[in-house]
């Protein structure tokens, strides 16, 4: 027997569902006709790959190895059918792009609805995700750009320089921190602040930058976006550091950003490819378009 989507399809439900009847009624399959089909799978690869109870059903060893590969494999045939239902649609190609919030909310929107209006027949799938996030993807070979912050470390992809942004502090209009034109970072550490969450490239800078002064940062509230972040502020609640620019996006009435004096304030925004030289035509458009317009 050779693999085929169908089986493995029903491997992984198995798994996710914990026994073999509620995985059929779940395909809407026979029960008889997934348990022969496992079985064959089982004979044809020589080894066994479920342990199989009156509870239910767990994976061996070399069934967790193909839960991992089957679910890769199934993601990426289901990214081929959406992919070439664009063309079906009249479209030209769908290029999927991850790019975090900094890069969202500040330089992606502009250029990205003019891509749209110059290009109509090729559509665009954005997804937000943090710059560590994004570079395992584009490594990985599940998306086709990555739009994301320098890492202080090397990428095996191909990244290319987009835009720059200048972080800030910023305190609410009565905070101690508001009479000052500029900081530097260890004064932030005295107060409460708002980050964004664990994870992020931002948290990662804050959190290293005070172990390293053998400090903490006294974290009041982790946030998934700069809007939560600025609205939060503007509360009273602490003070945060954020991209200059998203500070400004919104708009905040009560607040007043600081020029945050360090080195690394600055940041770069860089767009990533896995190997140019494999893209698909439409997502080298996008990209060669998105470099054109950070000129």
């Amino acid at each position: 027997m050779k693999l085929d989507l169908l089986t493995l399809k029903l491997f992984v439900r198995i798994l996710e569902e914990g026994t073999i009847s509620q995985a059929a009624e779940r395909e809407h399959i026979a029960a008889a006709a997934v348990s022969r089909r496992i079985a064959d799978l089982e004979q044809s690869l020589n080894t066994t790959l479920l342990l199989r109870t009156n509870k239910g059903v767990s994976p061996t060893a070399a069934g967790l190895e193909l839960l991992y590969r089957s679910r890769a494999l199934l993601n990426s045939a289901q990214e081929i059918e959406t992919r070439l239902q664009a063309f079906s649609q009249g479209l030209q190609g769908l290029v999927h792009i991850l790019a975090n919030t900094s890069a969202i909310s500040q330089f992606l929107a502009e250029p990205l609805g003019e891509f749209g209006r110059q290009h109509p027949a090729i559509a665009l799938q954005l997804e937000e995700q943090t710059s560590l996030d994004i570079i395992r993807a584009l490594s990985e070979g599940k998306a086709d750009l990555g739009v994301f912050t320098r890492l202080p470390y090397a990428a095996d992809i191909q990244a290319y320089p987009f835009r720059s942004d200048k972080l800030v502090v910023l305190a609410p209009i009565h905070h101690p921190l508001a009479r000052h034109e500029k900081v530097r970072f260890e004064q932030t550490l005295e107060h409460e602040q708002i980050t964004l969450l664990s994870g992020t490239q931002l948290h990662y800078q804050i959190t290293k930058t005070a172990m390293e002064a053998n400090r903490s940062v006294r974290i009041r509230t982790e946030v998934s976006g700069y809007d939560a972040m600025c609205l939060l502020i503007n509360a009273g609640m602490g003070i945060g550091i954020l991209p200059r620019k998203s500070a400004s996006i919104y708009q905040i009435p009560n607040t007043r950003m600081i020029e945050l004096d360090e080195t690394w304030s600055q940041r770069e925004i860089l767009i990533g490819v896995r190997r140019r030289d494999d893209l698909q035509p439409s997502a080298e458009t996008l990209l060669s378009f998105l470099l054109d317009s950070s000129t």
